[in-house]
């Protein structure tokens, strides 16, 4: 793997997994293919959550209320990713609580009009990661709670990688099927990268065995969450990769608070 070509996947990866803007260099003689890209998601993520890792260190050193300062700092967050996971997390609960067959459910996860288990899902998400980020503020030093967010962004964003290529794609047309599928080696670079990232951001603040324990759980709740898509739609869809980067990143902040 040449240094050139994982920048080259890196900025990509920041096009489209967020807002941020990306220089058109970067896009040359690009196919539109993701699956190779893939393996870049974790830098990504880390680089995406940047931003709000810094703002959140800044209002827990003026000490923000922990509270307001959460607030604030995933509302960030959410725009400068374009609340793009937020979506699927919203289509996959419709479809998934809504739906009658695999048909019904692919149909309404197609809509892009949210229903009451969508709106639902939007709800818990942003309160349990708020009442996180909030105890992580009160009970860790404003660089540590920065360190925290880093690693829920990286290793969330790996875990999307394993879901994308441990199931087939539910649909033969959309955005996932579409941009092809990641293969073993850059499932194994994501994921390693991932883990990595979020070890260094993290080891520095917790004792090894706790963060160990809270560390494995999105990793278990990926998996039980891909069982769950193929019994209900025998595969992936986008919204299904990015709900997978929502309920990751959700445990992954709750079970840091836990142990905090």
């Amino acid at each position: 793997m040449r240094a050139g070509d994982f920048l080259t996947d890196i900025m990509r990866s920041l096009s489209f997994l967020s807002r941020i803007p990306v220089h058109d260099i970067f896009f040359e003689n690009d196919d539109g293919a993701m699956g190779k890209t893939a393996r870049a998601f974790p830098v990504a993520g880390a680089l995406i959550a940047l931003p709000a890792a810094v703002l959140v260190a800044l209002l827990a050193s003026l000490d923000a209320d922990p509270l307001l300062a959460a607030a604030i700092t995933l509302s960030i967050a959410t725009v400068i990713t374009g609340a793009l996971h937020e979506d699927g997390l919203a289509d996959t609960a419709d479809g998934f609580g809504g739906g009658k067959t695999k048909e019904s459910k692919l149909d309404i996860m197609k809509d892009s009009s949210i229903g009451t288990y969508g709106g639902i899902a939007l709800i818990l998400s942003f309160l349990v990661r708020v009442a996180a980020i909030a105890a992580l503020i009160r009970d860790l030093s404003p660089l540590a709670v920065a360190t925290c967010l880093i690693a829920a962004a990286s290793l969330s964003r790996a875990l999307m990688v394993w879901h994308w290529q441990a199931l087939p794609s539910a649909r033969t047309s959309g955005v996932a099927a579409s941009v092809g599928q990641p293969g073993d080696d850059e499932r194994n670079i994501a994921l390693g990268s991932g883990a990595l990232l979020a070890l260094a951001f993290t080891l520095p603040v917790f004792s090894t065995a706790p963060l160990l324990v809270a560390l494995a759980a999105p990793f278990v709740t990926a998996y039980l969450f891909g069982r769950l898509c193929t019994r209900k739609i025998d595969g992936h869809t986008g919204d299904t990769i990015g709900a997978t980067q929502q309920i990751t990143e959700i445990v992954i902040l709750a079970a840091l608070a836990l142990i905090a």
